[in-house]
């Protein structure tokens, strides 16, 4: 399992794809697979962990040079895995690290990657050209409806251990937005919403590159008001406080989301989501029943007073049954059992181009 340089697993505060993948080594070893993890940082996981970096490199997030540098230090790493204690697939996690999957095929190993972003534009570009060597994972169906042609071979939805989190059926009196500081998350139109709405807006997230920290200034300084609190980012511990005593999470985005772990995490805290309409977001929210699913920012005022009177505990539930840690562990599991089978296939297919028969029938008596 191969997860970028940047975070720990889990992380301590920022780090969607870092929590997804904590929470599927461990539901892995829980079923009795034996997990290795490659990455940087502290150990947190079930896993055996190989840390190739001194320490994570938060800092360097965006730049191309960690990207690479990774890349090449996990292969070396998996080769050395792969003539000890023996691999039977790569898992990939990063962007870079698909790379690799010529050399890992020499290896006798299949490459999964599981794609956390976007599949539009120049994306779509490099995941077509990374061909058959790579077998792709969507977490989502609207990320598979956006690129059919690509080599895609399962749907997985992120998931989460729902006993990991907090529940509270009693709310605070304000709404949330937990996120990233960007014009797609779209944290200037939760502000407008919630003060149509009236009520208290607080915004956690993280605001650290350049083109953050111009969206903040730009759009959203300009709205905040005396009943606004900017939180800055939260760790693991304030984010679960911050979403469980919340009224409902904002989720106004402006682009084709691939998944948006943050609905399921604010939904297993017992709190409703109140989203726009894009990306997987109705295939994550019950509309009506654990959110309310808008088609235009003018809507979400008033969706803001309908999501008080919904039940928290069906909140809770409906996370429990469609992305708690076990679907996702099972998930994948057939995604593996796939691609082995494949791998095995395609070995005996060689054997019967190469050997002559009398030679096999002779070994096999």
């Amino acid at each position: 399992m191969v997860v970028p340089p940047y975070f720990d697993v889990p992380p301590k505060a920022y780090g969607g794809v870092e929590a997804v993948v904590a929470d599927l080594v461990d539901s892995l070893v829980a079923r009795g697979h034996d997990v290795t993890l490659i990455g940087a940082g502290e150990p947190g996981t079930k896993a055996k962990f190989v840390p190739v970096w001194d320490r994570a490199l938060p800092e360097r997030l965006g730049e191309p040079f960690p990207e690479v540098v990774h890349a090449l230090k996990v292969r070396r790493a998996i080769e050395k895995l792969a003539t000890t204690d023996g691999i039977d697939l790569v898992h990939d996690h990063t962007f870079a690290g698909p790379l690799n999957a010529p050399a890992y095929f020499g290896l006798g190993l299949p490459t999964v990657l599981t794609v956390h972003g976007p599949v539009q534009g120049d994306c779509y570009t490099y995941y077509r050209e990374l061909g058959a060597e790579v077998s792709l994972v969507a977490i989502s169906d609207r990320q598979q409806e956006l690129a059919p042609d690509l080599n895609w071979v399962g749907r997985v939805h992120n998931a989460l251990h729902a006993d990991q989190w907090p529940f509270q059926a009693e709310k605070g009196d304000y709404a949330l937005f937990l996120g990233r500081f960007t014009e797609d998350k779209a944290p200037h139109l939760a502000l407008q919403a919630a003060h149509e709405a009236n009520i208290p807006l607080v915004l956690a997230g993280k605001c650290s590159e350049a083109i953050e920290k111009a969206y903040f200034e730009r759009e959203v300084r300009p709205l905040l008001t005396s009943n606004d609190y900017v939180f800055g980012l939260a760790d693991a511990t304030a984010k679960r406080k911050l979403l469980a005593n919340a009224r409902c999470l904002m989720f106004p985005i402006r682009w084709e989301e691939p998944f948006g772990m943050v609905m399921i995490e604010s939904m297993v805290c017992g709190t409703p989501v109140v989203a726009l309409r894009g990306g997987a977001v109705s295939e994550v929210i019950v509309d009506g029943v654990t959110g309310r699913i808008c088609d235009d920012p003018s809507e979400l005022p008033a969706a803001i007073e309908e999501v008080r009177g919904m039940d928290p505990a069906a909140c809770r539930a409906h996370v429990e049954a469609n992305f708690g840690s076990g679907t996702l562990g099972r998930g994948y599991e057939r995604v593996y059992s796939q691609l082995l089978r494949g791998r095995n296939r395609t070995r005996m297919a060689r054997l019967d181009r190469t050997v002559p028969i009398r030679t096999v029938a002779s070994e096999r008596v």
